[in-house]
């Protein structure tokens, strides 16, 4: 089955369909992820051992002013080894819709918060190893709110002209966290930011 030419919940239904595991060992189960050892057998019939981690996903935001900026985060990031330009984002909490946790964030890590919402499809960081997927959206209409940052974040909010960050993006050093690349691109392309 080619799943390049099915949308969405076609190709879920089909990861879904092909990715339970004949057995599966845990190694290690954290407060975000859990590490798993999973036998499974591939289409091409071979039966192998694959390292899974498995997140529960995460959303994002590209929030746009009227002036054609994008909110940024200049965050530290310990696995990165140190500050890295990124969008608003964070995990989905268990039951939540991702656009709620789009929008949850870019009030809490933002400041502001947009009256129109739009998807811009999602995105899978590190699908060989990794089971999170990242639902990206195009937040307009911006609104200043009161930021609520939590505890255990370092970042400074940076508004860059969308254009600026589309060039950071693509020089691939400045902008480099894969979400906030494609978030950028795909925010470029959509009418609403035009």
């Amino acid at each position: 089955m080619d799943c390049t030419r099915i949308g969405d919940a076609a190709r879920l239904h089909f990861m879904a369909e092909n990715k339970q595991p004949l057995k599966r060992t845990t190694h290690f189960r954290g407060r975000v992820v859990t590490l798993t050892v999973d036998e499974v057998t591939l289409p091409n019939g071979h039966r192998t051992g694959l390292e899974i981690i498995h997140h529960p996903g995460g959303a994002a935001a590209v929030a746009i002013d009227d002036q054609k900026r994008i909110c940024l985060l200049r965050q530290y990031r310990h696995a990165a080894g140190g500050y890295i330009l990124e969008l608003p984002a964070g995990k989905l909490e268990p039951g939540e819709p991702p656009l709620f946790t789009a929008q949850r964030e870019l009030v809490e890590e933002g400041g502001v918060e947009g009256t129109q919402w739009d998807s811009l499809g999602t995105m899978v960081p590190s699908p060989g190893v990794l089971t999170e997927v990242v639902h990206l959206y195009l937040a307009t209409g911006l609104k200043p709110v009161q930021a609520a940052p939590e505890a255990g974040e370092v970042f400074e909010i940076q508004w860059v002209p969308l254009q600026q960050a589309f060039e950071w993006a693509m020089d691939g050093s400045t902008i480099t966290d894969a979400k906030t690349v494609i978030g950028i691109v795909r925010a470029l392309h959509h009418p609403r930011s035009a």
